[in-house]
């Protein structure tokens, strides 16, 4: 298969109409990939709370539209990194979204782990609770987003739902790369998956993103990484190494599920 990792520059004065024409025109020129991921909350800014309210949108709005077109005019299965997603008691999620070639929506994730402690998206935003896998025509994909990263139990979760590829969509800080680095390694390497990471670049919110979007194989081994301009990565990837690398390396047969933490009394 042949994925494509799409590091949007998400600017303080892009409106979100601007940023899905740009993503839109960019989603259609990857005819021929098989996956096209975008970064996370790229149309409102994923540091630009004051944008929240304006911009939050359902899945079926604006943002859902303009990807599901995009990704059934360029016939890609499109990750369309993640919107601001208003319930319908007016609870807003970070959610991302999948569409299959045909524009159709096949997975919905609200975003887990949310961050900001006491601030931001932890306060602003409600939080999911569902771990998500979809099955499609090159293997079962699982879904996190950003800050999830730092949570190895949400992809053991996902490992055992049967992902061999996990998705990630992100607006990491700059000044945290060397984390971005790591755990997108860590977190493919442990699981014995393809990890696809697609984060944002530019500067939005007063924080400058990381870019550095990356596709990583089950050894943890990056297979193409972006610089910090907007740009995209492609990388052909086989997804039997999945399966390969498990049967080569069985760690994950070596699981000893029944080992609980001793209770103090």
């Amino acid at each position: 298969m042949r994925a494509s990792l799409i590091q949007l520059s998400v600017d303080a004065s892009d409106s979100a109409g601007e940023r899905r024409l740009r993503a839109a025109s960019l989603v259609r020129g990857r005819a021929g990939d098989d996956l096209v991921v975008l970064p996370e909350l790229w149309a409102a800014g994923a540091w630009s709370y004051d944008r929240w309210e304006r911009d939050a949108e359902g899945v079926d709005g604006p943002t859902a539209e303009a990807m599901s077109a995009a990704a059934r005019r360029a016939g890609v299965w499109l990750h369309a990194g993640s919107i601001v997603e208003r319930d319908g008691d007016g609870t807003l999620y970070n959610t991302a979204l999948l569409f299959d070639r045909a524009g159709g929506l096949r997975g919905r994730y609200r975003k887990i782990h949310r961050y900001g402690f006491d601030t931001g998206e932890a306060t602003l935003m409600g939080g999911g609770d569902d771990i998500v896998t979809v099955p499609t025509e090159f293997g079962v994909t699982g879904l996190a987003i950003c800050y999830d990263l730092r949570f190895p139990e949400l992809f053991r979760g996902l490992l055992d739902a049967g992902a061999e590829l996990v998705v990630v969509p992100a607006a990491w800080p700059a000044a945290r790369l060397g984390h971005w680095q790591l755990l997108t390694r860590t977190r493919a390497l442990e699981e014995q998956v393809f990890l696809l990471a697609c984060c944002a670049t530019g500067t939005h919110g007063d924080m400058r993103q990381a870019g550095h979007s990356m596709v990583i194989d089950p050894w943890g081994t990056v297979l193409g990484e972006a610089g910090t301009a907007e740009e995209t990565v492609t990388v052909d990837l086989d997804m039997a190494e999945v399966s390969r690398i498990r049967s080569e390396l069985p760690v994950l047969r070596d699981r000893l599920l029944a080992i609980e933490a001793p209770v103090r009394r």
